[in-house]
């Protein structure tokens, strides 16, 4: 145990790792499946509630939004007041909502719960990763809970599409919330039994300011990008978010450079190894958010297939995406980032390039839809341990910590970014747009992962001053550290956290 947690821990006599791993397994596998379950179950949602495009994109993106706001305060919280009591709160949250999405009426409501959900998710993830960090003092023995803790979230992936296939075909799309709610009580029993409770001695001092600036920016902004093609890009509505989105940014900087403890420390970003695995965390997840997003809406209202044939489809791409992570952790481990960065790149653009002429037509080509989709899958199999790679090696080893926890933030702000840049594209009527969009998010990856390896790069990072810190809670920088080392090791089955 480190020095940090020792001063503030209760650990019952009835707590045990073994069930503490399971807790914190159930919990992500809570998060994990509904982002990929609920995908299939778009078009039905669609039908049944008289959705628009638009409708749809703000089930995933009201999620995703309010899920990257507030991680980091999330963790701050449970630092402040017990991370097991943060941890149950969100269990009840993220269950309470999704029976609550089970039971919407409209798609408003909807909408509304999901973002009840998000709070609860938000709980979850960063809290569980500390929690495992506390219940497994020993390195050896952290890494491996995390690496199988990581492996939830590349089966959830690779079960998603198919298990929500299934439920929306025999059951319908409520299901796929319902399925929450068994889980998310065994969870909760299983926390209030046997997890201890922590805290942190030391926790960072919270910043409301700074986390309304970063709602009202990512808020506004993905409103107008959304909105867009409907009220058109000069409506007095989408010019005044945008507005809005870019007067936020521009707020956030000096006042957080002004902070003894800021959210995010805009000097970090002078290091170009930072700075760029931060941009491909945002790429990377803006081309998965889009391509799901895209290829559930081409393959059930174009192709007309049902929610199981199009979880089927998809398997080249789940699969691949399971099965590449601990290649790519072995190859960073021994050669650097920059070849599965390389090769992530290849092959996000060419999933994206080759799905122009597959969807061209309703006429389909299985052929050259399943490449797409494998070729998409590994790529983004092998994105997710370079950029934390990157991100680490981009400061100094005091900030490592800080700079995988924002990446990780990162990907919630690309996957939101993508559902709403994608689904404006075909709202508007151009889907060869959409794969044309994550094909370029696959070539930004391409160059940023050739400019942020090399000695340039190194040198710009030699520059940052170690005390020029951002404060993540001291056992939230250990878990993503530990993340990262069981990404490496060759018997560790590992997937980064979406």
């Amino acid at each position: 145990m480190t020095r940090e947690r020792a001063a503030d821990v209760s650990r019952p006599d009835r707590s045990r790792p073994s069930l503490v791993l399971a807790v914190c397994c159930l919990s992500v596998l809570l998060v994990s499946l509904d982002t990929t379950i609920l995908n299939v179950a778009l078009p039905s949602i669609q039908e049944d509630l008289h959705s628009s495009v638009s409708g749809l994109q703000w089930t995933l993106d009201a999620y995703t939004i309010v899920l990257a706001s507030l991680l980091i305060l999330a963790g701050s919280t449970a630092d402040r007041v017990g991370r097991r009591r943060v941890f149950l709160l969100g269990l009840v949250l993220f269950t309470g909502g999704s029976a609550l999405c089970s039971l919407a009426p409209s798609l408003g409501w909807l909408i509304v719960f999901r973002m009840a959900q998000a709070v609860g998710g938000c709980m979850l993830t960063p809290v569980a990763m500390a929690i495992l960090a506390d219940a497994f003092p020993q390195p050896r023995e952290r890494a491996r809970a995390i690496g199988v803790w990581g492996g939830v979230v590349g089966i959830s992936m690779a079960a998603g599409p198919i298990l929500g296939g299934v439920l929306v075909q025999t059951a319908g799309w409520r299901s796929v919330f319902w399925l929450n709610v068994p889980i998310g009580l065994a969870a909760l029993l299983l926390t209030a039994l046997f997890v201890p409770e922590s805290r942190a001695p030391r926790p960072r001092r919270l910043d409301p300011l700074g986390q309304l600036l970063v709602i009202t920016a990512l808020g506004t902004l993905t409103y107008a990008i959304i909105e867009a093609p409907g009220r058109g890009w000069t409506s007095p509505v989408i010019v005044t978010c945008l507005i809005a989105a870019a007067g936020a940014l521009a707020a956030f900087i000096p006042y957080e450079r002004r902070r003894d403890e800021p959210l995010v420390d805009p000097r970090l970003f002078r290091s170009v190894p930072f700075s760029g695995a931060t941009v491909m965390a945002v790429c990377a997840f803006t081309a998965l958010g889009g391509f799901l997003f895209a290829n559930t809406l081409y393959l059930q209202q174009v192709l007309g297939l049902s929610a199981l044939s199009t979880g089927v489809h998809l398997l080249p791409m789940a699969v691949l995406s399971l099965v590449c992570p601990p290649l790519a952790g072995r190859i960073v481990g021994s050669r650097g980032p920059r070849i599965p960065l390389l090769l992530a790149g290849a092959g996000i653009t060419a999933g994206g390039l080759l799905a122009v002429p597959a969807t061209r037509t309703a006429d389909r080509s299985d052929i050259l839809l399943y490449a797409a989709y494998a070729l998409f899958g590994l790529g983004f199999g092998f994105v997710n341990a370079p950029i934390t790679n990157t991100a680490v090696s981009g400061l100094p080893r005091a900030q490592a910590g800080v700079a995988a926890a924002i990446a990780a933030t990162s990907k919630q702000v690309g996957a939101a970014l993508g559902v709403a840049v994608t689904g404006a594209a075909i709202a508007a009527g151009a889907r060869p747009a959409a794969w044309w969009i994550i094909a370029g998010c696959g070539l930004a990856i391409l160059a940023l992962g050739i400019l942020t390896t090399g000695p340039w790069a190194a040198r710009t990072a030699q520059g940052i001053d170690p005390s020029e810190r951002v404060r993540v809670p001291r056992d939230l920088q250990d878990a993503h550290l530990e993340e990262l080392r069981s990404s490496k090791a060759p018997h560790h089955t590992r997937v980064d956290d979406m």
